[in-house]
């Protein structure tokens, strides 16, 4: 059976946490508002929606006056560069996480959900019709999010690792083989679901900031001039008087806000007050204080450039700040691996990749699942980062083309939902959106000089993500269309019944299809070889909708046709798994009861062969062939009873 993609078909990345449970949404107070307090949603977000952003400060500031100074060891940054660097990163704080997601993109919701799939689904609303170019920019934007999947979890567990060098030299042979000790632990413990370590989750961030800005707090005292960094003339005046060199100095500014997307990503899961509350009540605030902390004491001990996060710690707590520091980074890794496996799932239900094997790790919370294909592949993609690059140093260079990307695609299709659907006029739509979208165009030109030092990692990444993704799609497409040329119309076939009625069998049968105008192949290939037909047949349509998730009122279709036929239609929303035996039980509302021990479910195995004359490359064929091959099987993935499966073989040639 052939899944319809939503007309706005594009995935986008969803960093669900595994701590967020699937209970009924609401944009402003959070998912399960009725069964967990307010504070608990505010605590779980610290822990899951700011992991990423509150792992920056190990590395920005110091990589961004690094890049300043061109990167030459030993050289003392002048006071108007740690400054401008400061200054910088305050402001990048202030109106891109601030402004833009914070106040702004924490509105646009769609049913409670959030993230660039949500924008791309309410773009389409506010065009009116489905637009190819805005479900490419989705797709893009999700293609990328892996390249960031990938080098988040590498990065982040590197820096920290790395301070185990300033509580001894002894250790820096072993970083690399302890960072790869950590992120293989990590992954390997996937397959078992991630709900006891979610509870620590919020607890272990919050004392992670509370440390961050205290320590931060003890060193602003260095050197108070710190303060005129809140004026952004001393950012501007850097960037304009530094060329080339403010410019890589902005790229690593970047690294900053690097977790910016979480935030609208997990709307759905935590709610708009919650995630704001949490934001300015804590995580700004200890934010700030670090990067003040971070500068102040660089301006009075430059010899501290080094390794300016740890070294604002006492030496009696560096050891319990490294060890608090991979707790946060961990973190910070995981929602990001549970925002691959969302995301993949939201891909597979809108048509743009094949079926994979979804497990799902609690019985509370369907948003806590796994993905075997999507885990090891991210585990190979980042144990290949961490030993080809060895520091966060030299994995910085790779990091934040594939955020600014994403960050600039939903910029733009933000404007059109602020413009049409939300009915701004021209002037205020213009004056809000387009400086986003300028300083967003200027972050990811800075990052792009990063591009030969290692930027083409998450670009090389995206790109066959993408690559992939448009073949599959279109590949469905055209064998689709293949496939609706030799079909027989079903309202024929039910003619021909009847003045020939095939012979009756007890039982019912469910015969999966993607069209209901059109004769299933695997009902045309029963009749031709076993020459029988069942008391009761069910031509059964599962559909993708463009919502997150479908009300049960509106997930069941029927039709009765006669009485031996009938159609039956199955909705679900991009942020759910298809359960089609759970869903058959609901139909008893619409006057359907189904006994599973005397149903059979036909479905149609094609068996495809490249031709390479009906749309795409006969090399394009082969991967398309490739992606279909390997796809879980309808029967599992639609969870069906296994030995109540038919499936019926036919040959498609491509």
């Amino acid at each position: 059976m052939t899944n319809e993609p939503a007309a706005a078909a594009a995935a986008a990345p969803s960093e669900a946490s595994a701590a967020a449970s699937e209970l009924p949404h609401d944009a402003t107070t959070g998912a399960g508002h009725s069964q967990a307090s307010f504070w608990g949603l505010l605590i779980g977000s610290i822990g899951v929606v700011y992991g990423d952003i509150g792992t920056s400060p190990l590395y920005a500031f110091r990589e961004a006056v690094a890049a300043a100074t061109g990167h030459v060891p030993g050289v003392v940054p002048s006071r108007d560069l740690v400054l401008g660097v400061i200054s910088l990163i305050l402001w990048s704080l202030i109106l891109i996480i601030t402004g833009k997601y914070v106040l702004l993109l924490l509105r646009a919701d769609d049913k409670g959900e959030g993230g660039i799939l949500t924008l791309v689904a309410l773009a389409n609303r506010a065009l009116g019709k489905p637009s190819y170019v805005v479900a490419l920019l989705g797709m893009a934007g999700a293609a990328l999010f892996y390249g960031d999947a990938a080098i988040t979890p590498a990065i982040s567990v590197l820096s920290a690792v790395e301070g185990l060098k300033l509580v001894t030299p002894v250790f820096e042979p072993y970083i690399v083989p302890i960072t790869v000790v950590i992120i293989v632990g990590l992954f390997a413990v996937q397959s078992h679901g991630t709900a006891r370590v979610a509870r620590f989750f919020g607890p272990i961030c919050i004392v992670w900031f509370l440390a961050m800005g205290i320590a931060g707090l003890l060193h602003i005292w260095d050197d108070l001039t710190i303060f005129y960094a809140f004026n952004p003339y001393y950012g501007l005046v850097f960037v304009a008087n530094n060329g080339t060199v403010g410019l890589l100095a902005l790229g690593a500014v970047f690294l900053a806000v690097t977790g910016g997307e979480a935030l609208y990503t997990d709307l759905g899961h935590f709610g708009r007050k919650p995630i704001q509350w949490a934001w300015f009540m804590l995580v700004f605030p200890a934010l700030t204080l670090n990067y003040l902390g971070q500068g102040a004491m660089v301006l009075a001990h430059p010899e501290t450039l080094s390794n300016p996060f740890f070294l604002l710690a006492p030496s009696w707590a560096l050891l319990p700040m490294v060890i608090l520091a991979t707790l946060a980074t961990i973190i910070a890794s995981q929602a990001v691996i549970t925002g691959a496996f969302s995301l993949s799932r939201q891909a597979i239900q809108l048509g743009l990749l094949p079926r994979m094997a979804i497990r799902h790790t609690s019985e509370e919370h369907s948003g806590q699942i796994y993905l075997p294909a999507v885990n090891w592949g991210l585990l190979v993609a980042v144990l290949a980062l961490v030993l080809m690059f060895r520091s966060s140093s030299n994995l910085a260079s790779a990091y934040g083309i594939a955020v600014t990307a994403t960050m600039l695609i939903t910029a733009v299709l933000a404007y059109f939902v602020v413009r049409r659907l939300w009915q701004w006029n021209l002037a205020v739509s213009l004056i809000v959106m387009v400086p986003l979208i300028v300083i967003h165009f200027i972050f990811f030109g800075a990052n792009l000089l990063k591009l030969v030092d290692g930027g083409w990692v998450p670009l090389a990444i995206g790109a066959v993500i993408l690559f992939l993704m448009i073949t599959w799609r279109t590949g469905t497409r055209i064998l689709a269309d293949k496939t609706r040329r030799i079909e027989v119309p079903l309202v024929d076939l039910l003619k021909s019944f009847e003045k020939r009625p095939p012979h009756q069998v007890p039982g019912t049968a469910i015969f999966l299809t993607s069209d209901h105008g059109y004769a299933p192949a695997s009902l045309l290939h029963n009749l031709k070889h076993n020459k029988v037909l069942h008391e009761h047949n069910v031509f059964l349509a599962v559909k993708s909708a463009d919502t997150p998730r479908v009300p049960e009122g509106e997930r069941i279709t029927y039709e009765k046709i006669n009485d031996r036929f009938s159609k039956l239609i199955i909705r679900f929303g991009y942020m759910e798994t298809p359960n089609i035996p759970k869903s058959l039980i609901a139909c008893k509302k619409v006057g359907l009861k189904f006994d599973m021990m005397s149903t059979s479910f036909f479905l149609s195995r094609r068996h495809l062969k490249a031709s390479g004359k009906l749309g795409m490359p006969l090399w394009q064929d082969y991967i398309f062939i490739g992606m279909a091959v390997n796809a879980n099987a309808a029967s599992d993935y639609f969870h069906l009873p296994t030995g109540r499966v038919v499936e019926v073989g036919t040959q498609v040639t491509i």
